[in-house]
């Protein structure tokens, strides 16, 4: 047998040592167990390995060699935790597709993040339900949340929501343009054995929905995750300006706001730039660290998550 090439055994260190931690934690924790956009890994820079339950999943930003992906997809396999091998090939303007490289996958799969429930289906669309680089926010909402009116702007599948009732939050009112997730939404709250008073479900185009959003408030705390590129929907460099403007009449004095972006190619002074231009009344408070499994070598290229507050 050939000698496993250096990066090849470097690589399987790292994933080995991400999945310890998060068995240790649950057998259902979810984890990135390997982050090659971070660039500290020659040849796999285009490589992400995420752990969903039972399941590996291989994301692949752009195509690598055969060779390397059938030794990191049999590195996977012959773990008795692993039951199935997932490959995905994305990113912009590139088809999402998915093949089963090992094992069984089953359509929805219950996952934890810190003791809380989420229903996740990883065999549709680009995204699967949870978006694992937002474990800190998450956190940071949870232990904020009580007795608060949380306004969760681009809901997706509630999985803030989740956190800030389980944190006490008084009210979530969850804006989302796509039925569909907000459905997976009631489901990830009836996992979690949350009181259906506890929230409230918009199915808008929040751009032509202000008053309705308006309603159930003032605000006490903002959560605004929005995509960085969604052609129809929203594109942050023209559309982030128009939800920011709406945060003083949404929200009560003293309220805070969480703002996040994703966009690898701008940098955390785009969002405190447009927060300057928009809403001046609100100070910068703290950017929350990545978690440890999306740490980048540039920390502007990874997730930004500002917090501001209302003065």
């Amino acid at each position: 047998m050939s000698p496993i090439p250096l990066n090849q055994d470097r690589l399987n260190t790292w994933i080995d040592s991400q999945l310890t931690a998060a068995l240790a934690v649950s057998p259902l924790e979810v984890r990135r167990l390997f982050h090659g956009r971070s660039g500290t890994l020659e040849g796999y820079q285009q490589v992400v390995v995420d752990w969903l339950a039972n399941v590996a999943v291989i994301r692949l930003y752009k195509d690598i060699e055969a060779d390397k992906l059938d030794a990191l997809v049999e590195f996977l396999s012959v773990k008795p935790e692993v039951k199935g091998v997932l490959i995905q090939q994305r990113g912009r303007q590139r088809e999402t597709k998915f093949r089963i490289a090992y094992g069984e996958v089953a359509e929805t799969l219950l996952v934890e993040e810190s003791g809380l429930v989420f229903q996740i289906a990883p065999l549709q669309h680009q995204n699967f339900g949870l978006f694992l680089d937002m474990r800190n926010g998450r956190h940071w909402l949870k232990q904020q949340a009580k007795n608060a009116k949380v306004l969760n702007l681009f809901a997706y599948t509630c999985a803030f929501s989740v956190a800030a009732v389980s944190g006490g939050a008084k009210l979530v009112v969850n804006v989302d343009l796509s039925k569909r997730a907000l459905s997976t939404g009631r489901i990830n709250h009836q996992l979690n054995t949350h009181a259906k008073s506890a929230t409230q479900f918009m199915p808008y185009d929040m751009l032509k929905s202000w008053s309705r959003i308006k309603k159930p408030g003032p605000y006490d705390i903002v959560v605004i995750d929005p995509p960085s590129f969604q052609p129809g929907s929203f594109i942050a460099q023209k559309d982030y300006i128009k939800v920011l403007r709406r945060l003083d009449e949404l929200t009560s004095p003293k309220a805070k706001v969480m703002i996040c972006h994703n966009d690898p190619s701008q940098t955390s002074e785009f969002v405190r730039q447009l927060m300057q231009q928009a809403c001046s009344a609100f100070k910068f408070q703290e950017r929350l660290a990545v978690p440890q499994d999306f740490a980048e070598a540039d920390a502007e290229k990874s997730l930004k998550v500002l917090i501001y507050q209302k003065t």
